[in-house]
């Protein structure tokens, strides 16, 4: 058995990076019929047939995995928004920033374009919160040492909607990737879906980086359900005051005695990320992507 990583699928071929280089395979046909689809990402045991294409025989445990991006595996997701054109709607990152948190996922909040707009109420926003927020520009190079440090030795993947960058952001990173970009329509404020499969790209050392597709403002299809009971822990500024509410089983929306709706009226908590929380409670239980807001 030959152990690799997949790097790429594309067309029902998965290239698998082993130690003796890159094997191109089929998987077998038993993970069609119990729903497990191999992804970028997966650690896979592969064997060789007559002809010499390779074949994945076993999936390894994964650590995580997302739907959309279609990865496994990630320790660091790179939430890329902008503040101009298109602008990202912070709605979108307090979306992502609970899907990484179920899936046991640091996220990174990386807003470029920084040369256009320094996007100061995002970053004072999410920075308040406790992310980590770094301004880059792919275009000047700001940031970018910045950033390849905070994901040294990280299985990554970019993430956010189409038009802020991500392709640009992993040319400056890995030259050699030539991920295709294209101009945002200045009409519409938005990008053109230019990735359009998963790739998985190495800086070197255990630094590796998926460039995923784009998507549209609300168009996620990332995860399956999030309990409502479970949603507050994903808020990481609600932590320090879960449990210290008058009633053990208080859902933080309009409860006497809260202390999650008390830090928001003293400011400890911002008004934004609350309506977020707000909103995604009224569709957990069922899966996120459902909603069309």
């Amino acid at each position: 058995m030959i152990r690799g990583r997949i790097i790429k699928v594309l067309s029902g071929f998965y290239t698998v990076q082993t130690e003796e280089g890159a094997l191109v395979c089929k998987a077998r046909g038993r993970f069609r019929l119990d729903g497990t689809s191999p992804l970028v990402g997966d650690l896979v045991l592969c064997s060789t047939e007559e002809d010499g294409q390779g074949r994945i025989d076993s999936i390894e445990p994964r650590r995580n995995r997302f739907v959309r991006p279609a990865v496994a595996n990630i320790d660091t997701l790179i939430f890329v928004a902008s503040g101009v054109n298109p602008v990202t709607d912070p709605f979108l990152i307090d979306r992502v920033s609970v899907i990484a948190a179920e899936a046991g996922c640091e996220l990174l909040l990386c807003i470029n374009k920084a040369d256009l707009d320094p996007a100061d109420t995002l970053y004072e926003l999410y920075s308040k919160a406790g992310f980590r927020v770094l301004r880059t520009s792919a275009l000047t190079g700001e940031g970018l040492s910045e950033l390849r440090e905070e994901i040294d030795g990280r299985l990554c993947a970019f993430t956010g909607n189409s038009g802020v960058g991500k392709s640009s952001l992993l040319n400056r990173l890995i030259p050699e990737a030539d991920a295709k970009t294209a101009e945002v329509s200045e009409k519409l404020g938005r990008g053109k879906h230019t990735t359009r499969h998963v790739e998985l790209f190495s800086l070197g050392e255990g630094t590796c980086i998926a460039d995923t597709p784009g998507f549209a403002s609300f168009d996620l299809d990332m995860m399956p359900v999030i309990a409502k009971d479970a949603l507050a822990e994903d808020f990481i500024e609600f932590r320090p005051f879960l449990g210290r509410c008058s009633f053990r089983d208080c859902a933080h929306l309009a409860e006497p005695g809260c202390a999650v709706t008390q830090a928001v009226e003293a400011g400890k908590i911002s008004a934004s990320r609350y309506h977020s929380y707000t909103r995604l409670y009224e569709i957990c239980d069922r899966p996120l992507y459902e909603t069309r807001r």
